[in-house]
């Protein structure tokens, strides 16, 4: 089985998101099991078909197993603390991707 990916859609609780966000960054730049992270904030999709979240986060694994590593990962333990304390609705998907058309 090839690359896992994890995607995650949030709604923050009136948090500093800026703050949030570098962290993320962080934790993603340090931990090597991290293939690529990506993230974005909507940019005016109808309100009823976001349902109120705002942002999403995707990152890539080469495989399952580093996926699983980076879970029990310490500097993630610690992270995923912080993050779930700032969020007030979210929905997590974690994938092998089934690749269509490649990115050039």
């Amino acid at each position: 089985m090839g690359e896992l990916k994890h995607l995650v859609l949030v709604k923050f609780k009136e948090v500093v998101v800026e703050d949030i966000l570098k962290e993320m960054e962080k934790l993603a730049s340090e931990i090597d099991l991290v293939k690529s992270f990506e993230w974005g904030q909507d940019s005016g999709s109808d309100e009823m078909l976001k349902q109120g979240f705002t942002h999403v986060f995707l990152m890539t694994f080469r495989n399952a197993e580093d996926f699983t590593a980076f879970l029990s990962h310490p500097t993630h333990a610690a992270f995923s603390a912080t993050f779930a304390e700032a969020i007030e609705k979210i929905v997590v998907f974690d994938f092998q991707a089934v690749s269509v058309k490649s990115p050039t």
